[in-house]
């Protein structure tokens, strides 16, 4: 779980000939720095701190895994998995081993992004003062964030049992410098993790600023907290924290359906309106494994194509109706099919848009007989309406989470919104082991204190 973190630097040595036949210069490369002393400055965390979005740009954390992985496990006959690497056949199967390469590299390089975040925080007092607040915000987003992803995955769904004492994962909230005895953690509660995520992001949205570039920003911490309340069924918050995203009027529902995708094609890499975070994907940096899988191995759109491993089955397709744009979303090639989502190699991988504000806030406002900010039956025509569905004259909370689905398709919901609403995968309960992916062997291996899950 814990990596010996240091601050690398690569040096280039010349030796100068002195004058005089005696005389020499002895030169003592420097290959690497104390981590302390790599974090004296203000620019020395500012820079650390871009270390941390870089950790999260990974194909195994928000590169795409945490997204596809939802899908690929939460699939019940919708998606047909095409593919020849066996990690991801175990996902798409329920049939994971503790060696699967997906669940131990998404562990560990969450955790060395942690560990960079843990690394700023500790040097805030390194920072200029008008940069404080916001480089510690981002900071505390960033952790958060991959906390509350880490937890889903792990361990048992929140509200399964007793969440004090089922175990979550070990929380570490200092850094790791050195590799001791004390390093070796137990894992934490579900409760304990899920605190320690509403902490850090509830400190997130107070310190971010409105806007913030392409990094993280109020409203971005807003909507993981939005996410983190409906996870837990904690309706009131939610909807209270997605209305501040809407309200706040930072994004926009853009039209038509299919501009929020191909960003790199069609903006040159910048977000549509309707983004509140994403990953940033360039030629040169950033990666997007949700083209790698979803994307066709022969598109009709140049500079799409992708290995085509996560094929549309006829059964997702028919869920749309007449008129909805994004039940034509889609792209036939090689006989198979393909979501249109994620066909730009070089697009933004988007973690959070408006529209699924608008949907926490209409299941959130339904199941409380509320209308805060608008009745749910606005809202969810609002989203209708962009996709060019026919408005609804009422609305049931099947309604609304069949829209949630329709809307939300492939973009890592799938698993986390089964478990939360108690459903089933296949014949697969809510709260099978089988839907937990397992903690890596090669952590158990190394550290005697964690605990495996049941069934591995």
């Amino acid at each position: 779980m814990n990596r010996l973190f240091k601050y690398s630097f690569l040096t280039a040595a010349a030796l100068t000939l002195l004058s005089g036949c005696d005389q020499k210069l002895n030169v003592a490369p420097t290959q690497s720095i104390d981590d302390v002393a790599a974090l004296s400055t203000s620019k020395d965390v500012e820079v650390t701190l871009i270390g941390c979005y870089d950790g999260i740009q990974d194909d195994d954390v928000y590169g795409g895994a945490f997204q596809y992985v939802s899908d690929l496990y939460g699939d019940a006959g919708e998606i047909r998995f095409g593919g020849t690497f066996a990690n991801l056949l175990e996902i798409f199967d329920k049939q994971l081993t503790t060696a699967n390469s997906t669940a131990s590299v998404t562990w560990s390089d969450t955790y060395r992004a942690i560990n960079r975040c843990n690394n700023v925080l500790s040097a805030l007092d390194k920072v200029e003062e008008a940069k404080k607040a916001r480089i510690e915000g981002e900071a505390r987003f960033i952790r958060g964030s991959l906390y509350f992803e880490l937890v889903r995955l792990y361990a048992k769904t929140w509200g399964d049992g007793d969440n004090a004492a089922n175990a979550g994962v070990p929380l570490v909230l200092e850094p790791t410098r050195s590799v001791t005895d004390a390093d070796y953690r137990k894992r934490n509660s579900v409760a304990e993790v899920y605190a320690q995520v509403l902490d850090d992001l509830t400190k997130a949205e107070n310190l971010l600023p409105a806007s913030n570039t392409i990094y993280a920003t109020k409203n971005a911490a807003a909507g993981m907290l939005a996410r983190v309340y409906l996870q837990q069924g904690n309706y009131a918050s939610a909807r209270d924290a997605a209305n501040r995203v809407i309200t706040s009027g930072r994004q926009r529902l853009v039209t038509p359906f299919s501009s929020l995708f191909y960003t790199f094609l069609r903006n040159g890499g910048a977000n549509p309106a309707e983004y509140i975070f994403s990953t940033t994907v360039t030629a040169q940096d950033g990666s997007n494994s949700l083209n790698t899988y979803f994307g066709a191995t022969v598109s009709t759109i140049p500079g799409t194509a992708g290995r085509g491993d996560f094929r549309i089955l006829p059964a997702h397709r028919a869920l749309y109706g007449a008129g909805d744009t994004r039940g034509e979303f889609f792209q036939v090639a090689a006989n198979n099919t393909f979501t249109q989502k994620h066909l730009d190699r070089f697009g933004n991988v988007p973690i959070m848009r408006l529209a699924e504000m608008h949907l926490i806030r209409a299941e959130a406002n339904f199941r409380l007989g509320t209308t805060v900010g608008a009745a749910p039956l606005a809202d969810i025509n609002a989203i209708r309406a962009r996709a060019g569905a026919t408005a609804l004259t009422e609305v049931t909370i099947a309604d609304i989470l069949k829209e949630r689905k329709l809307e939300l398709a492939f973009e890592g919901h799938t698993l986390h919104d089964i478990k939360r609403l108690k459903g089933k995968v296949g014949a697969l309960d809510y709260n099978s082991p089988r839907l937990i992916f397992p903690i890596p062997q090669r952590e158990i291996d190394a550290n005697k204190q964690l605990t495996q899950n049941v069934g591995y």
